[in-house]
């Protein structure tokens, strides 16, 4: 009988992706960001020495990390409502190299900077946005407002740095209008990320309208899944894949499949 080989883990790195890792998440200032290893593993089908590499990378990009904290900093903000897994994003998008990555939900854009990032290193492709924003109503968050609220004064994508949005088409609107529209006009899609509207309903309706653009092998994500019942793991049943969660969390992800079943 065969032994299947045990995951990666971060301690089975090299100390440079270690300790690049342990500083990008210092510069972030967000303790929940250290990198989940086996999930991009599992998702991507890169080895440990692949994904050392990939992480080694997130020294050069300790001043992003910095920009994005103290840009949350100004807006009043100590904590800020965004995905835990902003470097797994980055090795992601490094390790596939997707012509079209399409994310729902931005919020101040730390998932995008890190999208952007990546492909930008990749030297091709480009990351489609599509973003409701729900806006603060004062100078500080007030009891009851969701902590993903943009800011007075700034919009969307705010924690973005300028230098990096060559590559990003954002569009401000309703999902159900914009997703069709914007996968219309692509070839087909390498990774998605949904990250806005967590209800059953809402995450299949995306999830359908992408899949007929989803690439072989494309990687899909979608966070916050405790609030959208079965919507993905009945996703994965209908396409033949495997659901893939981060740690403990909710945040899921699947790898499409290179011979999908029919639509």
């Amino acid at each position: 009988m065969t032994r299947r080989a045990r995951p990666p883990t971060l301690d089975s790195l090299s100390a440079e992706a270690r300790e690049a890792a342990a500083r990008a998440r210092r510069a972030l200032g967000d303790r929940r960001a250290t990198p989940n290893v086996a999930w991009i593993s599992a998702l991507t089908g890169a080895n440990r020495r692949e994904i050392g590499a990939v992480l080694e990378e997130l020294e050069a990009l300790l001043p992003l990390e910095e920009e994005i904290r103290h840009r949350h900093l100004s807006a009043g903000r100590e904590v800020y409502a965004q995905i835990c897994a902003p470097f797994e994003l980055f090795a992601i998008t490094r390790l596939l190299r997707p012509e079209h990555v399409v994310e729902a939900g931005v919020s101040s854009g730390v998932s995008s900077a890190h999208f952007l990032a990546a492909l930008r290193r990749n030297r091709r492709g480009r990351l489609h946005s599509i973003d409701l924003p729900v806006r603060q109503r004062g100078t500080a968050l007030a009891r009851g407002e969701s902590s993903v609220a943009v800011p007075p004064g700034r919009d969307s994508g705010w924690a973005v740095p300028d230098r990096l949005r060559d590559r990003w088409d954002l569009r401000l609107g309703p999902s159900q209008e914009l997703l069709p529209r914007v996968l219309g006009g692509l070839g087909g899609v390498g990774l998605f990320l949904h990250d806005d509207l967590h209800t059953p309903a809402h995450l299949t309706f995306e999830l359908e309208t992408v899949r007929p653009h989803l690439l072989p092998g494309a990687v899909v994500l979608a966070d916050n899944t405790r609030w959208t019942g079965e919507a993905f793991p009945r996703f994965a049943r209908e396409v033949g894949a495997r659901v893939v969660r981060r740690g403990r969390g909710d945040l899921v992800g699947l790898r499409y499949p290179l011979s999908p079943p029919s639509l």
